[in-house]
């Protein structure tokens, strides 16, 4: 299905979402990989311009788009409360559903497809690399303390928008699956990153398996924590909103640091071609790590402050392994703009981790002197 025709009920969402005002135009907004996303005006009656974001789910990643919008609606709600509680800005420090007409938290067209709106949250921005260390550092407080705010959460009542999302051993075993079918002939060209990913196959395993012996808490984790997914205020600098919240679940706290590591530390884009700018950036890793055990706030216990580094690594390793997956399959899950993206994209990653792999101690020495 192309963009155009999972979009051509856009109408019908801007008509049944509960949007304020006068509609007076829509159009395409951000780079994100996974849904469809617009930018929706409406002239109020001053003559003034309100900004909403129009989103389609896009069920066919998320196979349980009531569950991920049940969610979604929980989290922000319980977030909003405990933003006033404490004397907030809850209209740009969480982001804010805009429920449909008739009360709902979706809108769903004739042709099954699901659309959600958002309050804009203006004056501010996210980037997609860091532009400067105070980003980073900003947004690891950000997720530090998104993580601290939902300590008391419910986990147990979240839904598993992807099953086995960061479920790193059975992202192995897909990978393997995927490599033995090679459906498309790619295996061959590919033998050295397909040796780096069966080389660290005991890696994968040590966050499971410390959960299977109780010592790993599940926790509300955001499971995306990129840098891009942090509003940063436009004037002040300071990370004011975490959004994208269609994989909050329960999880491991150090998923969604190394997340934000494999991310932000490194020197060159995600889809960098010359591996030569792509490295990874010790300084950034020590600043997100001061950053996050700031935001929250103690709440980490001691098996998690240990395997900080390992969540750097494994969560690298495995979006590593999740792009050479997609590539061997065909690339039908991210998407990409030119051919071999997802290779490029998966080269990127193990780069970063094999410079981990060099500089493990120091990364140790720099949680301890943290924690």
């Amino acid at each position: 299905m192309t963009r155009e025709e999972s979009c051509s009920k856009i109408e019908d969402a801007i008509q049944n979402i509960d949007f304020k005002g006068n509609f007076a135009d829509c159009n395409m907004y951000g780079n994100g990989h996974i849904n469809d996303t617009f930018v929706v005006r409406y002239t109020q009656e001053d003559g003034s311009i309100l900004r909403y974001i129009l989103q389609r789910i896009n069920h066919e990643v998320f196979k349980d788009p009531v569950g991920l919008m049940e969610n979604v609606a929980g989290v922000t709600e319980f977030l909003r409360n405990k933003i006033l509680e404490n004397n907030g800005n809850a209209d740009g420090e969480t982001i804010n559903l805009i429920k449909t007409k008739d009360g709902k938290n979706f809108y769903q067209d004739s042709i099954e497809s699901y659309w959600r709106g958002y309050r804009f949250i203006e004056d501010a921005a996210c980037y997609d690399k860091v532009e400067k260390p105070d980003d980073f550092y900003q947004s690891a407080l950000a997720f530090g303390h998104f993580q601290n705010q939902l300590s008391d959460y419910p986990a147990e009542t979240l839904h598993e928008t992807i099953k086995d999302f960061h479920n790193t051993p059975d992202r192995f075993m897909r990978f393997k699956k995927a490599l033995e079918e090679d459906i498309l002939g790619r295996a061959k060209n590919i033998q050295e990153e397909i040796r780096f990913v069966l080389d660290r196959e005991q890696d994968t395993h040590i966050l499971m398996d410390l959960y299977k012996k109780g010592e790993m808490p599940l926790r509300v984790t955001h499971n995306d924590t990129k840098l891009n997914n942090i509003m940063i205020d436009n004037k002040t600098g300071k990370a004011i909103c975490v959004i994208d919240l269609d994989t909050v679940m329960s999880g491991f706290a150090v998923n969604d640091f190394g997340d934000s590591i494999r991310f932000g530390a490194s020197t060159g884009a995600e889809d960098e071609k010359d591996l030569s700018k792509v490295n990874f950036d010790l300084g950034l890793y020590e600043l997100y790590t001061k950053g996050f055990l700031e935001g929250c706030n103690g709440s980490l216990t001691d098996v998690e402050l240990d395997m900080l580094p390992v969540g750097a690594k494994i969560m690298t390793l495995e979006c590593g392994i999740r792009f050479l997956t997609d590539y061997l399959q065909g690339d039908t899950y991210f998407k990409i703009h030119r051919e071999g993206h997802n290779l490029d994209r998966c080269r990127t990653q193990f780069k970063l981790v094999s410079d981990m792999e060099k500089q493990w101690d120091a990364m140790y020495e720099i949680v301890n002197k943290y924690r």
